[in-house]
């Protein structure tokens, strides 16, 4: 069940008209920091990720299905988690929900460090092409404004000065 926060958070998003992703994501930054605090691990941060998106899925976040690149086996599960999202009724079990949480537990918490995201968001850019990283960027410098493009700069400077050292 995810923190009455997150639910509010993605609300919040919602009403403000953002993307469902954008929703989403707040289902996985709360995973993420479940996985650092060490209430449970994971075995890489795909996992993490796709735990976050189950989750959004079954709080009612109206995500798209993944695409043909994903198994068979992951579409039915995304599928089965927007149906249970429209009627969110069944809770599940206990012992399922145990068993769960006890499999994440044996995991390794090293897939929620800096590092690891770091490199799962690097190869996640490289599998889409150059004009659509464009694009992206292009976006973020619209949506962010005067003060974030400020702070950008700012933070863009200072790592090119700490990398002509």
């Amino acid at each position: 069940m995810p923190e009455k926060k997150t639910l509010q958070a993605a609300h919040e998003d919602k009403r403000q008209g953002k993307a469902p992703t954008t929703q989403a994501g707040e289902f996985v930054r709360e995973e993420i920091h479940h996985v650092r605090e060490g209430k449970h691990g994971a075995r890489n941060p795909k996992q993490a990720i796709a735990i976050g998106l189950s989750k959004a899925r079954r709080s009612g976040v109206r995500l798209p299905a993944p695409g043909k690149g994903q198994s068979e086996e992951t579409r039915e599960k995304a599928a089965r988690d927007t149906t249970r999202g429209k009627h969110p009724r069944k809770k599940t079990s206990t012992k399922r929900a145990r068993a769960v949480k006890g499999a994440l537990k044996r995991e390794g918490r090293g897939a929620a460090s800096r590092s690891a995201l770091s490199k799962q968001t690097k190869t996640a850019a490289k599998k889409r092409g150059p004009a659509a990283r464009s694009a992206a960027a292009r976006k973020a410098a619209r949506t962010k404004g005067s003060s974030g493009r400020k702070t950008a700069a700012r933070k863009a400077a200072r790592t090119r000065a700490r990398r002509s050292r």
